[in-house]
């Protein structure tokens, strides 16, 4: 029989402990690199509203500008719509809210360092080396996801929805325009982590590569359903939306074909049966 150490139990506690703290403090070290970036969005109001915010409601955006240089016919001329305030405060409201979004996009990289120092300890080796590059992988499909949203999906939206009319003048709310906006863009960078998620789960043995292929189609249809809930009603944006969700859920197939395959590999290396 094993003799028992009487400092176990203390040592575990300890280490429960010691596990909250360290959170806490990746926590706070996420809010205050927010906070930082959003401060400095905050100090350049001109510049985030005039050029960034109501950026895909002007005729010289980019995407519209690349869009009439490829055809007359792709030409996209955005309504002329005024965007008013209802409330004393809601400028200054929305002000605080837009920094505080753009801080977390912004900010995103380092959240998620601070997610991985706090998880990457708990891996084996081989998963931390199998997991290397994570976080800019992890940057950069969510980076990639805003900036589609941001330039792809939100021209199509504001267009469609500003020019939509039952016969009364579109005259949106500050925080109506800007709340649309942020929906087209964070919601967007977090779905295109669907590959990392894929890895994830893979990685635990939750998910498996013939599940993914087997409901392919049922995908499909969860991934429209999404695009519609994501963006507003519109064919364009829902299709804008649709097309690289299905290619990342392709990619997702791929990702846990590999995983699967390494832990076939390592269980075989030591003898056992995957099966099993």
């Amino acid at each position: 029989m094993r003799d028992i150490d009487p400092q176990e139990p203390e040592k575990a506690e300890m280490s429960f402990l010691d596990h909250l703290d360290q959170l806490r403090m990746h926590i706070l070290r996420s809010l205050l690199a927010v906070a930082v970036i959003a401060i400095g969005v905050f100090m350049a109001k001109d510049f985030v509203f005039n050029v960034v915010i109501f950026g895909p409601r002007n005729p010289d955006f980019p995407t519209y500008r690349i869009l009439c240089s490829l055809s007359d016919a792709l030409c996209i001329d955005p309504p002329n719509f005024k965007i008013l305030t209802r409330d004393l405060g809601e400028q200054f409201m929305i002000h605080i809210k837009s920094s505080f979004w753009l801080g977390v996009i912004l900010g995103f990289p380092y959240i998620f360092w601070e997610i991985w120092r706090f998880i990457r300890p708990g891996l084996y080796p081989q998963e931390q080396k199998a997991a290397r590059g994570m976080v800019l992988i992890c940057s950069m499909l969510f980076t990639f996801g805003v900036f589609f949203g941001y330039f792809f999906i939100a021209p199509f939206a504001i267009s469609f929805l500003g020019s939509y009319t039952v016969g009364a003048e579109s005259t949106p709310s500050l925080a109506s325009y800007v709340d649309y906006l942020t929906m087209l863009t964070l919601p967007v960078g977090l779905v295109f982590e669907l590959p990392v998620v894929a890895w994830f789960l893979s990685k635990i043995g939750i998910l498996y590569p013939s599940f993914l292929r087997t409901y392919r189609r049922h995908a499909l249809v969860v991934i429209v359903i999404l695009a519609a809930i994501i963006t507003p009603p519109d064919v364009t944006s829902q299709m804008i939306l649709s097309i690289p969700l299905l290619a990342l859920y392709e990619v997702s197939i791929w990702v846990s074909a590999r995983v699967h395959k390494q832990r076939e590999a390592e269980w075989e290396a030591e003898g056992k049966d995957l099966s099993s």
